[in-house]
């Protein structure tokens, strides 16, 4: 029991992180039908701007407490990643918008592996301790442990999740954005810049897959060049897993293959006495995403996204 419920724990803090990362898959897909395979790099750039943030104010500031290091990181991080998004659907994505739909994918597989070579070149290959912040004492209970950095993994994906969902449902942009993802041309009729919708979600994915990537260098306490690859794939799967084009469905995605690795992973390990758990992790994600396109294509909560004429 003791291990189920730590497992439970560790599948909520995981399924968080690619539930934020979903988030911007799903946003950009459900506007302009484009699976942006460089949002994982976006991660890795805000996880690697907030260490090199760190590392000034820390060099700078010696008495500055951690949490406030953290969190000036993390905003520095979102507003580079926000701009580099901006930047990368104005000049690789946008010219290609009316073009067959293979055109833009390959533009981002080949964007992803651009950003990934400049973050080798300028920051070097090899991996980078990123200092813990946050106080390293667990909190136990029921036999399992808690870090605070995980508690503040949580308590900002229910934040970031909750503002997302108002934005998308009450605000102004929100109606622009859920008009421009109904038929860009008609929203452009009725005073919707579509450019202007677009551009802000990739801005808003950026800052969402930041935070995600600050918070997964303060967990597992590294940053390199491509760390953003193999989450971003498995964010992918999360959105494909709950519906993408469905914001709930990403949501539900990313929590759900987060408790599905970290199960399976630590029954597995515990079977084969702990050798072989971590081995099985990242090939649940796979799995789930095999299923869910053999059986339901549409994912769990299927897609509210309307056909365009």
């Amino acid at each position: 029991m003791d291990i189920l419920l730590q497992q439970i724990i560790n599948g909520l803090v995981l399924g968080s992180m690619y539930a934020l990362v979903a988030l911007g898959y799903t946003m950009v897909y459900g506007i302009i039908n484009l699976i942006n395979f460089a949002h994982g790099e976006v991660l890795m750039m805000g996880a690697i701007t907030s260490w090199v943030v760190i590392g000034q104010l820390r060099e700078t500031f010696p008495g500055m407490p951690g949490w406030l290091v953290l969190l000036i990181s993390m905003v520095v991080a979102c507003a580079a990643a926000a701009v580099l998004n901006f930047f990368i659907e104005k000049i690789a994505y946008r010219p290609l918008r009316n073009s067959p739909k293979l055109a833009p994918l390959i533009t981002a597989i080949g964007m992803s592996i651009l950003l990934q070579t400049l973050a080798m070149i300028i920051f070097k290959p090899n991996y980078k301790a990123y200092p813990t912040l946050l106080p390293a004492k667990p909190f136990e209970f029921g036999g399992a442990v808690i870090t605070a950095t995980q508690i503040m993994i949580l308590v900002l994906t229910a934040v970031s999740l909750a503002v997302l969902s108002y934005m998308v449902n009450y605000t102004r942009l929100g109606r622009a954005m859920r008009a421009t993802a109904e038929n860009p041309r008609v929203a452009a009729l009725m005073g919707v810049k579509p450019d202007t919708v677009i551009s802000a979600t990739f801005v808003i994915g950026a800052v969402l897959a930041t935070i995600a990537g600050v918070m997964y260098a303060s967990n597992y306490g590294t940053v390199q060049h491509t760390m953003g690859f193999l989450p971003g794939l498995k964010a992918f799967t999360a959105a494909v897993f709950g519906g993408i084009g469905n914001l709930p469905g990403a949501v539900v995605g990313g929590v759900l293959l987060g408790l599905i690795e970290a199960i399976g992973s630590g029954y597995i390990g515990t079977v084969t006495g702990g050798v072989l758990g971590s081995n099985y992790t990242d090939i649940f994600a796979f799995i789930v995403l095999i299923a869910m396109l053999t059986l339901r294509p549409s994912g769990l909560l299927g897609e509210r996204v309307a056909d365009r004429a």
